[in-house]
């Protein structure tokens, strides 16, 4: 049976954007627009699936998977995705980074 928490992602190759984040104090909108990004994102062409965690401190570790670098460029194109990203920047995260991988190997337990 899989674990709802984990991506259920193809044999490689494929991407994965991985997005760590420190996040501001409160949530001024920031559980609904990730809600949003979330729903929005799976419908895009090329999204494999993803896994996100967050501590009570703030710190988040958010990994998207991806078929194509393509995908991942058009996603971030996205006119919904770009003000989710500059509300970002000027509310939501004290400090972020961003990282595209080509995911080569991939094997579990589960």
């Amino acid at each position: 049976m899989s674990d709802p928490a984990f991506a259920t992602t193809p044999e490689p190759p494929y991407y994965a954007v991985i997005f760590s984040s420190r996040r501001t104090a409160g949530d001024q909108g920031y559980g609904h627009m990730a809600e949003r990004m979330a729903e929005l994102a799976a419908q895009q062409p090329g999204y494999l699936g993803a896994e996100s965690a967050r501590d009570a401190d703030g710190f988040g570790i958010t990994v998207s998977y991806w078929s194509s670098p393509e995908a991942i460029a058009d996603w971030k194109a996205h006119a919904e995705h770009t003000v989710a990203r500059e509300l970002g920047r000027r509310a939501w995260y004290e400090h972020f980074e961003l990282r595209i991988a080509r995911v080569e190997r991939a094997y579990g337990k589960g």
